[in-house]
């Protein structure tokens, strides 16, 4: 298990290790285009391999994609139907090429509300690429940041622990496997992080772009980076107790 960065401070590097974004806008993308919001999903996930492909050309560890949060079975019922058959055949029609590229995938969040085929899709996609090294995708589905911090609690409280602090607490949340994020990114230009990771994002760099996910490509993320670079990594030091290379201007 990793560390949090409020117990220890981790290495800083010019390339995160661990990626996050919100891939807001799919349906903003289509309403623009007089199209329905579902073409926009369906061009969402032409994005989702490009940003795949660019992570593992630049070196990132770990990329974690929020999908579907436990809000999101608000939405119309005909756009969470569409959502959850285009997340079945994306497991079926994804998975051989994630495993051709040595990509590990992981699928956090509940699974409670998902149909028993889509559960066994998800349990074969990741036995599958489990003894992949390269890239590890993460896509949080039914995911909510309080979820998982409850989801921990009532664990521990199963096992009898008498006493949780960060290290036991962090040990049962659904990343535990992963560091925590170094970059945060959401497109669609709304400034929230919308009960994504609300425990691992402590110490993250938050980017926020008005570009529409389906438009968020290779340059867009170069953008990010470029911005992640600026940024002075302090983790509660000062800015002269920071390594030379990792101060700001």
């Amino acid at each position: 298990m990793f560390a949090s960065s409020t117990q220890s401070v981790p290495a800083v590097q010019c390339v995160p290790r661990h990626i996050a974004i919100i891939m807001d806008g799919n349906g903003r993308w289509a309403k623009k285009r007089l199209l329905p919001r579902v073409a926009g999903h369906k061009r969402g996930l032409d994005a989702v391999r490009d940003t795949v492909k660019t992570c593992i050309d630049l070196g990132v560890e770990y990329l974690t994609l929020f999908a579907f949060s436990t809000e999101n079975w608000r939405r119309p019922a005909d756009e969470v139907n569409f959502l959850m058959e285009l997340f079945f055949v994306a497991l079926d029609r994804e998975v051989e090429r994630l495993h051709q590229n040595n990509i590990r995938l992981r699928v956090i969040g509940s699974r409670e509300r998902f149909s028993a085929a889509i559960c066994q899709r998800i349990d074969a996609a990741e036995a599958k690429t489990a003894a992949n090294g390269g890239l590890v995708l993460t896509i949080a589905a039914d995911y909510g940041g309080r979820w998982d911090v409850l989801q921990a609690v009532n664990r521990l409280h199963a096992q009898g622990a008498v006493l949780i602090d960060e290290e036991n607490l962090a040990a049962n949340l659904s990343m535990a496997y992963a560091p925590e994020p170094d970059l945060f990114i959401r497109t669609g230009g709304e400034q929230r992080i919308s009960n994504f990771l609300l425990w691992q994002l402590a110490y993250t760099e938050l980017y926020f772009t008005d570009l529409l996910w389906p438009d968020f490509g290779k340059e867009a993320l170069g953008q990010a980076l470029s911005s992640f670079r600026s940024r002075e990594r302090r983790f509660g030091r000062t800015s002269e107790q920071l390594p030379q290379a990792n101060r700001r201007g």
